[in-house]
């Protein structure tokens, strides 16, 4: 469907700015929302502008904290003023990015709080559809970072999915221009390998001598792993 007008929520940040160019790309009218745009999703402040006329809205936000009450925060409140004020403007499709497995590792607060996300919007009586992705190529340098203990890095014994962020953004950019699931949709990258494997590729490729332990104990995002935690169904 060509000439749609499509609001994208989070327009500055990794996603955000692919989908941005890949919708304009395709003809249509695209509203690049961000803070830089003077849209905040936190006070409201823009949005009714940022979304009048708008046929369907893309959330790609993320928060600025990682921390469990504050990201708890940030989504339920940014995600409640999304929805009340996408209904108003008779928005007819709300297309949001989310995590592969979200709803399995309640021990994370940045999990718990992407479930309350996911969860205001299937509830709020709008269209939608969420595309699940899994951990992003271009984070798996910060995520063996994250998991690093002195010279060496601990890693649970998972499996991983890295999904090239272009591969991400393609996703999201058509469903917002396809009908509404009403659904989930997962995509992840083409290999499912170890995190022990992810950590050496990524020491190996930056000439770092950092040991590689399996650690069952070892958490991501205040959570531990079961195997396939994080990656798509077969």
């Amino acid at each position: 469907m060509v000439g749609m007008k499509i609001t994208v929520i989070g327009a500055s940040g990794l996603i955000g700015t692919k989908v941005v160019d890949l919708l304009a790309a395709e003809g249509h009218d695209v509203v690049a929302a961000s803070r830089g745009s003077g849209v905040d999703v936190l006070t409201g402040e823009g949005l009714s502008e940022a979304l009048s006329g708008a046929d369907a809205l893309v959330d790609v936000l993320n928060s600025p904290s990682f921390q469990d009450d504050p990201v708890m925060e940030f989504f339920k409140k940014s995600t409640t003023n999304l929805v009340v004020v996408a209904a108003r403007a008779g928005v007819g499709h709300y297309t949001a990015l989310s995590i592969v497995g979200v709803d399995g590792l309640p021990d994370s607060g940045y999990m718990r709080a992407k479930v309350v996300q996911e969860k205001i919007i299937t509830e709020s009586g709008l269209p939608y559809t969420i595309v699940r992705a899994t951990q992003f190529a271009e984070f798996t340098d910060a995520i063996t970072d994250s998991m690093t203990d002195g010279d060496r890095v601990r890693v649970p014994d998972a499996l991983i999915q890295p999904v090239a962020a272009d591969d991400v953004a393609r996703v999201v950019a058509r469903a917002a221009v396809a009908k509404p699931l009403n659904g989930v949709v997962n995509i992840g990258g083409p290999h499912k390998i170890s995190f022990e494997q992810m950590a050496r590729e990524t020491l190996a490729r930056r000439g770092d001598d950092k040991m590689v332990v399996v650690d069952p104990d070892a958490e991501y995002f205040g959570t531990k792993l079961t195997e396939r935690s994080l990656v798509t169904p077969d």
